[in-house]
């Protein structure tokens, strides 16, 4: 399985990366940053040096060429100020589609957030409330097209190794998720067709990652 992951470079990719390419997948990062081509190497992966805010579609449609999956896993971070929330978190999500699209990649996985669903309701003007619209705006953009899509909503992100236990469902409820097992989760949704069309929430729980993939 060839696998494409926007936002290479990223905690959970990288972990995402070890996973795949430690089953014998091949793993292409996306990173803007030719500095960070080492730390996708040393995961396991090849890294394609694009920005996703600068690139036309076709140059991320080559890369993406040949691919089982496409994984949107790219963001602006916290500190990127307002106008990147936009052109990375919903911008750079509807180009990765755009080209998945044009390649003929039909898998596509997104890395959304909890609580985009109640962003049209919220009149903030704060950071984290522009955030939340730019991801569900990716959300809403995704819904619309022509792929086998998930969407999946991680909880509060923690660098605690992980359980292997979670809770992954329509909604799961407020709580919080270790980077490893979204990792993990990811991997396992590259090939479980019952998450098609489906925007799932995950947090840790009781339930082994493979069970709660085959219950979906």
């Amino acid at each position: 399985m060839r696998v494409v992951i926007a936002g290479g470079h990223g905690q959970i990719a990288l972990r995402l990366t070890r996973l795949l390419s430690g089953d014998g997948h091949e793993v292409v990062g996306l990173v803007r940053n030719p500095d960070h081509e080492a730390d996708i190497a040393a995961a396991g992966g090849q890294a394609a040096v694009l920005d996703l805010e600068q690139v036309d579609v076709g140059a991320v449609a080559k890369v993406l060429d040949g691919a089982d999956v496409a994984i949107f896993a790219a963001g602006a971070g916290p500190g990127s100020g307002n106008a990147r929330k936009d052109t990375v978190d919903r911008g750079a999500a509807a180009l990765f589609a755009d080209a998945a699209q044009q390649a003929g990649v039909r898998r596509h996985i997104q890395v959304g957030s909890m609580g985009a669903d109640r962003a049209d309701s919220l009149t903030d003007d704060d950071s984290f409330t522009i955030y939340l619209k730019a991801k569900w705006a990716a959300e809403e953009d995704l819904r619309a097209r022509d792929l086998d899509w998930t969407v999946l909503r991680p909880g509060g992100l923690t660098n605690d190794p992980g359980t292997g236990m979670v809770t992954l469902a329509d909604k799961t409820g407020n709580g919080r998720i270790s980077r490893d097992d979204v990792a993990l989760v990811l991997a396992g949704l590259c090939d479980t067709p019952a998450a098609i069309g489906r925007t799932l929430e995950l947090i840790g729980g009781n339930t082994p990652v493979t069970e709660a993939l085959n219950s979906l």
